[in-house]
């Protein structure tokens, strides 16, 4: 069981708990065009029984983690996936369903310890994300975890800025300014909190 604390978000595995939220999140038109998808249309019955399927014979090629507030409340989901160990690099996505989370700096202390979890314990090289390029809110957010914008890209009539942070630029950026927030330094995977 992985359970990552912040100073305000928990990263945990997902359960079946989570489903109700995550149906009502993923049948949301707003939340869904956020996520450049389309909101689900199948009954919660269907998806309850792909959610429990899902949960039980995981893919090796994702890990999916629900975001809790430090009350134990089910604000949001992250996730990386696609993930390529040859080459050492995944793609990471993010969703703060809740709404009365948005803009209180919930999502961004999820990326930063989504990628302490994967370029410390996952040893992945490079983390790369997508965004509309209209969320500009979602793209302020990244680039405070140290994402950079590369390229524009197109997809399904959509354009996309694709982000990147590598293991070295992360590293970096944590040498000055941050400390561990408990006992162990970064490279042995424990979670860095900014300090100012």
């Amino acid at each position: 069981m992985t359970y990552i604390r912040g100073n305000r978000v928990i990263l945990r595995n997902k359960t079946l708990a989570d489903a109700h939220e995550d149906y009502v999140w993923r049948s949301d038109p707003e939340l869904s065009r956020l996520d450049d998808a389309e909101p689900l249309k199948m009954p919660l019955s269907q998806f309850l029984s792909y959610y429990e399927e899902d949960l039980n014979y995981p893919s090796t090629a994702r890990n999916r983690f629900a975001i809790e507030d430090l009350h134990g409340k089910h604000i949001g989901n992250c996730m990386y996936y696609d993930i390529d160990l040859w080459r050492g690099e995944t793609e990471l996505g993010i969703m703060i369903g809740d709404r009365e989370y948005w803009d209180k700096g919930y999502g961004t202390e999820a990326v930063s310890l989504l990628m302490t979890h994967i370029f410390s314990d996952a040893r992945m090289r490079r983390i790369y994300l997508h965004t509309l390029d209209w969320n500009i809110r979602a793209q302020r957010s990244f680039q405070k975890c140290g994402f950079v914008p590369v390229k524009k890209i197109q997809r399904h009539g959509n354009t996309l800025v694709l982000m990147e942070i590598s293991r070295e630029s992360w590293r970096e950026r944590n040498r000055d300014g941050l400390k561990p927030s408990s006992g162990l330094d970064a490279s042995e995977g424990e979670l860095w909190k900014k300090t100012s």
